[in-house]
C-alpha cells in the first residue's frame, strides 16, 4: 500500500470516529444523550412511525392546548421528552437511513452547539453579536474564497467592508435562493432616473418603467421547489418560473434554454435571472454551469447556481470540475446543514460582486443604521442565532482535506451501489450516479426482457404495475424500521418518458458501508416475496407470458 493510500485510509478513520457520539456525561439531560445514541442500527426499530395511523396515535400525546399552570421540574420533562419524543423521532444518523438529505453530525457539534445556545447572541446587530459578527463574515469570506478564488486583496478590502457584503447567512437553502433572486430582482429593475426602483415603487411601476409585460425566473424542470415560493413572494408569480426540458441525464437542454429566451422577448417578458443546478434534488446532477454562465452573460441576466446539495463538491480535488462554471455564477447558494456537516438549518448565499447585496439593504434607525456594521440589514431575516460559529467550526475540524475525503467518498459509494444494482438480476438502475445521488427499483429479470422485446402498451402495463409494487416496497421496509429509502417519480428516456415510481438514495452519510448497502438490497428482495403482493406479481407474470405469445 502506498503512503498517500495508508494516509487516506487513517483520515478516513479519524473523521469516522468524529461521527460517533461517546459516552455522555453525567447530568440532568444524560437520559436524552442516551436515548440519542442508542439504536444506530435502524432508523426507528424500537417505535415504528409509518403509516398516518401511528401518526394519530402520536398526536394524541400533543394534543392538548392548555399551558399547565404550575411550572414542572425539569426531570418531569426530561421523561416526557424521552418516552414521547426521542422516542418516537427518525435517527437521521442511522447508516440506513439512505432516503433524504440529513446525515449523521459530527459528535463535537453537540457540545458546540450548547455554547452557541447558551451565549445567545442575535446577528441582525453587532450590539447583540459583537465578535460572532465578524466571525460570520469570515466564515462568508473563506467560502466565498473557495468558489470565486479571489486574491488576498480582494478579502482584505471587502471582508469587514461595512458597505459591502460577501454573502449571507439564511435558515437555509429555501430563503438562500430567496435572497439571490430578491437582489437580482431588484438590481434588474433598479432605480433609473426619476423612477425609484421595484424595491420601492413595486412591481407594476417597475414593468410600467421598463416597458415589460412581466419578468421571469429560467431553470430546468429538475429546479427546487423554493424557487416557486420565491417567484410568489417576489410578486412575478410563479408561473413565471420557467421549466426548461432536461435531457437524458437531467440536465437543462441549452437548445430549449435559447429558444424559451427568443419566445419570451417576442411576449415581452424580461428574464432578469437563470439558474444553474449544481445537484438536483431527485437525481443529483448539475447542468453545464460554464455554458449557462456565457448565456448569461450574453444576455446580461443574472446568473444563480442553486448548490444547496452539490455545492460542497469543490472542496474535492477531484470532482471539482463537475462544477466548472460556479465561479463564473453572480450567486451560489449552499446549504450547510447538507454536505457541510452542521445541525439543522443554516444554508448560505454568496455573491461575486460584493455590492449586490445593497440592492436589498434594509435600515431602522434604532437597530439597523446606515454605515453599521449590522448584518441585518443584508438578510431577509432579522433575529438570527450565530449558526456561523458551528460553520467555522466544522470547517476548521474538519478541513478542506476533511472534506474532500467525505465527498469523495460518498460519490464513490454511490458508484459501489449503483454497481451492485447492475450486477443484480432483478434491480434496475434508473438514474446513474454523479454526485452521490441515484435512484433504482425492483424489476424480475423475466420484466427486463418485456422492457426490451415487448410492445408499448406491455411496457406501459408493467410499468403501472411495478409503480404500485414500489411504492409497497418502499412503505413497507419504512414500516420495518431497519433502514430507510424515500421513492420519487420521474419520466426518464430508459421508458420512453412513462413517468415511473423509484426508489431514490441519498449517500452522504460516512456510517453507511457497503454492507449497510447490500441489506438494504436484500430486504427489498424479500418484501418483493410478501404474500400481499402475490397479485401484483401475478399481474407481471401474465404480462410477460402474454408479451411471448
Amino acid at each position: 500500500m502506498s503512503d498517500s493510500s495508508k494516509h487516506a485510509r487513517a483520515s478516513m478513520a479519524n473523521l469516522y470516529r468524529i461521527f460517533t457520539i461517546p459516552e455522555a456525561p453525567d447530568s440532568v439531560l444524560r437520559k436524552i444523550d442516551e436515548g440519542i445514541s442508542e439504536n444506530m442500527i435502524g432508523f426507528l426499530q424500537k417505535h415504528i412511525v409509518a403509516e398516518e395511523t401511528d401518526l394519530v396515535k402520536i398526536e394524541k400525546d400533543f394534543s392538548s392546548t392548555l399551558i399547565p399552570e404550575e411550572p414542572k421540574f425539569v426531570s418531569e420533562q426530561t421523561e416526557f421528552l424521552m418516552e414521547k419524543v426521542v422516542a418516537q423521532s427518525v435517527h437521521t444518523s442511522s447508516p440506513s437511513f439512505i432516503g433524504h438529505m440529513t446525515s449523521a453530525l459530527p459528535y463535537f457539534m453537540i457540545p458546540l452547539s450548547k455554547i452557541m445556545i447558551a451565549l445567545n447572541q442575535n446577528l441582525v446587530k453587532t450590539e447583540t453579536s459583537k465578535v460572532f459578527t465578524p466571525l460570520e463574515r469570515q466564515v462568508l469570506g473563506m467560502l466565498h474564497r473557495l468558489i470565486y478564488d479571489q486574491n488576498e486583496g480582494f478579502y482584505e478590502r471587502w471582508l469587514h467592508d461595512s458597505h459591502q457584503h460577501l454573502g449571507a447567512f439564511c435558515s437555509g437553502g429555501t430563503v438562500a435562493n430567496i435572497t439571490a433572486l430578491w437582489a437580482a430582482r431588484n438590481k434588474a429593475f433598479g432605480p433609473e432616473g426619476e423612477f425609484g426602483g421595484i424595491a420601492k415603487e413595486g412591481v407594476f411601476s417597475a414593468y410600467r418603467h421598463y416597458g415589460c409585460e412581466g419578468a421571469a425566473i429560467l431553470v430546468s424542470q429538475r429546479g427546487h421547489y423554493s424557487l416557486s415560493k420565491s417567484a410568489d413572494l417576489l410578486g412575478i408569480g410563479r408561473e413565471q418560473v420557467i421549466a426548461i426540458d432536461t435531457d437524458q441525464n437531467n440536465k437543462i437542454k441549452l437548445d430549449s434554454l435559447r429558444n424559451k429566451l427568443v419566445e419570451l422577448k417576442t411576449r415581452n417578458i424580461r428574464p432578469f435571472a437563470l439558474i444553474g443546478i449544481a445537484g438536483t434534488t431527485e437525481t443529483g446532477n448539475i447542468d453545464p454551469l460554464d455554458a449557462l454562465a456565457d448565456i448569461a452573460e450574453s444576455e446580461g441576466i443574472h446568473f444563480h447556481v442553486d448548490g444547496a446539495w452539490g455545492g460542497p463538491a469543490v472542496f474535492s480535488n477531484t470532482h471539482r470540475h463537475m462544477l466548472k462554471g460556479i465561479e463564473r455564477a453572480d450567486s451560489v447558494t449552499i446549504d450547510a446543514h447538507k454536505q457541510l456537516y452542521v445541525p439543522m438549518g443554516v444554508g448560505l448565499v454568496l455573491f461575486r460582486d460584493p455590492d449586490t447585496l445593497t440592492s436589498i439593504e434594509h435600515h431602522a434607525q434604532y437597530i439597523i443604521r446606515r454605515d453599521s456594521k449590522d448584518l441585518g440589514s443584508n438578510t431577509l431575516e432579522g433575529s438570527r442565532p450565530g449558526m456561523a460559529m458551528l460553520v467555522h467550526s466544522a470547517l476548521n475540524i474538519i478541513g478542506r482535506g476533511g472534506y474532500e475525503l467525505l465527498i469523495n467518498q460518498g460519490i464513490e459509494k454511490a458508484q459501489r451501489f449503483a454497481e451492485m444494482i447492475c450486477e443484480s438480476e432483478d434491480f434496475e438502475l434508473v438514474t446513474e450516479p454523479e454526485l452521490n445521488i441515484l435512484t433504482y427499483r425492483w424489476v424480475p429479470a423475466s420484466v427486463q426482457k418485456l422492457f426490451k422485446n415487448g410492445t408499448f402498451q406491455d411496457q406501459v402495463n408493467a410499468n403501472e404495475v411495478l409503480n404500485k409494487i414500489t411504492r409497497f416496497i418502499q412503505k413497507t421496509q419504512r414500516e420495518h424500521g431497519l433502514a430507510f429509502v424515500s421513492r420519487t417519480q420521474l419520466n426518464p428516456p430508459l421508458h420512453n418518458h412513462q413517468s415511473i415510481t423509484v426508489f431514490r438514495v441519498v449517500l452522504a452519510n460516512p456510517l453507511t458501508t457497503v454492507e449497510v448497502l447490500r441489506s438494504v438490497l436484500d430486504e427489498q428482495r424479500q418484501i418483493s416475496n410478501d404474500s400481499l403482493l402475490e397479485k401484483r406479481i401475478g399481474e407481471l407474470d401474465d404480462l410477460v407470458a402474454h408479451s411471448y405469445v
